[in-house]
């Protein structure tokens, strides 16, 4: 079969600090073509509409696979799938991805048919199985993660091995258009997947039911190895986690003098825990590290449960500071806060060297904060659920709360773009432009096109095609089962050893799973 995998469009913060190949996508086509099938990729974040429908004319594919793992690209997918269902009937379309899977019956409603199943779970795992009966015309029902409108198949499954499935790397149009900051081109790549973790605002445990797996530092060397591009960047949610696989990935980068430059993901107890290791990969190329602080007070981190306190989440950051690394941390703001809280937060901001980005509460299915929460939204455009607009009550009149926010944010654009950015890193610029790549240098003068409080005003105010359904009554208790794509399979399913395992349950404070 021919199969047309399809990313959508770029997101709000995508359009400005970042914008990473779609990994996920390009490992669903890799399982694709092993189950020898003819697949082609095209990324709506550096491609146009116009390009898809030219491809789907010339390619003519049997089946179109849609990556929906971002909530508000959900309308966009949509408007694709029926569009393309209305001028080539006969195409088998389907939807995978993070966010879909916990929303796949509410999304096949409202595409009114044109979506012929959902693919819950990872999607490398059963792509091959799926498209096998659609060629073979049996019951996609028998095939593990996918839901219909008519049932749904069994519990969708893992792949066997990170190391079994490689991306399809070679079908990105346009490698040369992937960053994030400095470091232009970059790509991405996985070490491990899943998160052992259970913060509350998060879905990645819920969806990998709590498990951590690992692939081998043999074929992550081979992988770094074969990538073109000088910046990397490790997509793992939690980064180093197995202090011993990530010394040992480091040792085999070392043996074949493999030279890159990296930006990386962990929590900051982690990076505590783990400081050889870090130190190691400061001294192979890792440049960059983002922190996910979410709050700079001990109540705020007690309700995104995050069992890190403020003075080891300084001690990281000084720890990451004496590495030489470029940190950039995370705060979520919340509806709650009022002109005072925000003026805080900001002169805190203003007193520290890190890069600060500023997101917002956002429930997301899939979260316990989506089910304690859900009942309060004020908005059900899945456009507006992208972390940059408020989709719960504001304290504050909500031009004001967006007048604030966006005040806040723009301490990161007075200390770390524009004129001051290019001060700090001209000669970079300069050999990046040298080299025609453009990424970086454009994205220093985005940020006031992008993030203005009367635009992400008149978002709210944008028609509304596609809307969430209305929400029950949100339950007193949650049975955090019901939350999970994958199943929990317990400690057999997280490749950590024991220490490491009791060191997660001490900084976790959910329930045993």
């Amino acid at each position: 079969m021919k199969i047309l995998a399809v990313h959508p469009s770029a997101l709000m913060y995508t359009k400005v600090f970042l914008r990473l190949e779609p990994l996920g996508l390009e490992l669903v086509a890799g399982a694709a073509r092993d189950a020898g099938h003819d697949v082609r990729i095209i990324d709506l974040q550096v491609e146009k509409h116009k390009d898809y429908w030219k491809l789907l004319h010339d390619f003519k594919p049997d089946a179109v696979c849609f990556s929906g793992s971002y909530l508000a690209n959900i309308p966009e997918i949509i408007d694709l799938c029926r569009a393309t269902r209305l001028h080539y009937p006969t195409v088998f379309q389907f939807i995978g991805g993070h966010s879909v899977s916990f929303i796949a019956r509410d999304v096949l409603s409202l595409s009114e048919g044109a979506v012929n199943c959902i693919l819950k779970g990872e999607g490398d795992a059963s792509i091959g199985t799926l498209l096998k009966a659609v060629e073979d015309g049996t019951d996609i029902l028998d095939v593990p993660g996918v839901v219909t409108m008519e049932g749904e198949g069994p519990p969708p499954t893992f792949v066997k091995s990170l190391d079994d499935i490689r991306p399809a790397r070679d079908l990105l149009r346009h490698r040369n258009k992937y960053f994030i900051g400095t470091l232009d081109p970059a790509a991405s790549i996985e070490f491990a997947r899943g998160c052992p973790w259970d913060c509350t605002f998060c879905s990645a445990w819920t969806f990998y039911g709590r498990s951590y797996r690992t692939a081998s530092p043999q074929v992550i060397a081979d992988e770094l190895e074969a990538i073109k591009e000088p910046g990397i960047f490790i997509v793992d949610d939690v980064a180093f986690v197995h202090e011993e696989h990530g010394m040992a990935i480091a040792n085999e980068i070392k043996k074949r003098g493999i030279k890159k430059e990296y930006y990386l993901e962990t929590r900051a107890d982690v990076l505590l825990r783990n400081k050889e290791v870090f130190k190691v990969w400061s001294e192979i190329g890792l440049s960059y590290i983002f922190i996910g602080l979410e709050a700079v007070d001990e109540e705020g981190l007690k309700q995104f449960r995050k069992r890190v306190s403020l003075d080891k989440n300084f001690e990281a950051l000084e720890y990451a500071r004496s590495l030489g690394l470029i940190v950039a941390i995370n705060i979520i703001a919340d509806p709650s806060w009022d002109r005072s809280r925000f003026e805080a937060v900001r002169q805190w901001c203003l007193e520290i060297p890190e890069i600060v980005n500023i997101s917002v509460t956002t429930p997301y299915p899939g979260t316990e904060i989506w089910h304690k929460e859900a009942r309060r939204l004020t908005t059900r455009d899945y456009r507006l659920f992208d972390i940059q607009h408020a989709v719960l009550p504001t304290k504050l009149p909500l031009p004001e709360f967006y007048e604030e926010l966006v005040k806040t944010q723009q301490v990161l654009n007075t200390k770390h773009m524009g004129w001051q950015a290019l001060k700090d890193t001209a000669g970079i610029a300069g050999r990046l432009l040298l080299k025609g790549q453009t990424n970086f240098v454009k994205m220093l003068w985005k940020f006031n096109s992008v993030f203005n409080p009367k635009l992400q005003l008149a978002d709210h105010m944008r028609k509304a095609r596609y809307l969430m359904p209305i929400q029950p009554d949100v339950v007193k208790s949650i049975d955090r089962k019901d939350l999970y794509v994958h199943g929990p399979g317990g400690r057999k399913t997280r490749a950590l050893d024991d220490d490491t395992e009791q060191f997660v349950d001490k900084t976790r404070m959910g329930e045993d799973a």
